[in-house]
């Protein structure tokens, strides 16, 4: 997540112990790989811009994050903003909504009339853990996001099993695994998250399975590896003086190699 937002709690020795472990390595799958640059890592006060030239480079869709104060800590943009950045890119590119919100269900035709292709809720947001409400509220979210016309995302936390999102696959075109807190930025990317990857790609092979959070060329192997193919990369690709151009191409080869076995 973007520097700019204020730095969470971060789990320093268990990820870098974790980095030191076998990567897992999954089956190779046919999923197309998709890079979507983290625009809340970009300059801000230039944000078309950046999101031009993040597409020029070659990614394939802008992940926008949408925190609410409640949800999560931190207050990022809403609405209105992805409602000028459409305006400025065209019709065309790909807004995937990380919505990091208290409320999933109320933002859903907000986002869709502002530009959002897809809208990404939190299965955390929709109850307590193991409650019958959670399953029939997150059912109800993904329904409404489908019936809206836009592609429909599930996240998890690092805290939260994939068994909870286990009634949903079916509904979803994808899920989004955190790999650090969400919320928070300067955190480190989160290893010891890939054996959900792992089994997510295993059980789901044709599932487009999304990473967030501290993903780059020094860690982009271990997601790979592990089946991930919809790849949030922030300061990586944003970095004064990065080639991005190179860092999403290169992001891009590492899925094409470990993920989908090309030469």
């Amino acid at each position: 997540k973007a520097s700019t937002i204020s730095r969470g709690p971060i789990s320093h020795l268990r990820s870098l112990g974790a980095m030191t472990e076998e990567m897992p390595q999954c089956k190779h799958h046919g999923c197309l790989c998709k890079i979507g640059p983290s625009m809340l890592a970009s300059d801000l006060a230039d944000l078309g811009n950046e999101a031009k030239a993040v597409l020029a480079a070659g990614a394939d869709y802008l992940h926008l994050d949408v925190m609410d104060g409640h949800f999560v800590p931190n207050i990022s943009w809403g609405p209105p903003v992805i409602e000028s950045l459409r305006k400025s890119v065209g019709p065309d590119a790909f807004f995937d909504c990380h919505m990091m919100v208290s409320e999933p269900l109320k933002w859903v035709l907000p986002i869709k009339e502002s530009g959002g292709s897809q809208y990404t809720f939190h299965i955390e947001a929709c109850g307590a853990e193991e409650s019958s409400e959670r399953e029939s509220k997150a059912i109800e979210v993904a329904k409404a996001i489908s019936d809206a016309g836009m592609k429909v995302g599930v996240a998890i936390k690092p805290g939260t099993p994939i068994s909870a999102i286990s009634a949903l696959v079916s509904l979803v075109n994808m899920v989004l695994v955190m790999t650090v807190e969400p919320g928070f930025g300067g955190q480190s990317f989160m290893p010891n998250m890939m054996p959900k990857v792992l089994e997510l790609r295993t059980r789901y092979p044709l599932l487009d399975i999304e990473v967030d959070g501290g993903l780059g060329p020094s860690t982009i192997e271990h997601a790979a590896k592990a089946g991930a193919n919809m790849i949030v990369a922030g300061s990586s690709v944003f970095k004064r003086g990065e080639d991005k151009l190179a860092i999403i191409g290169g992001l891009r080869r590492m899925v094409e190699v470990h993920g989908n076995g090309k030469a």
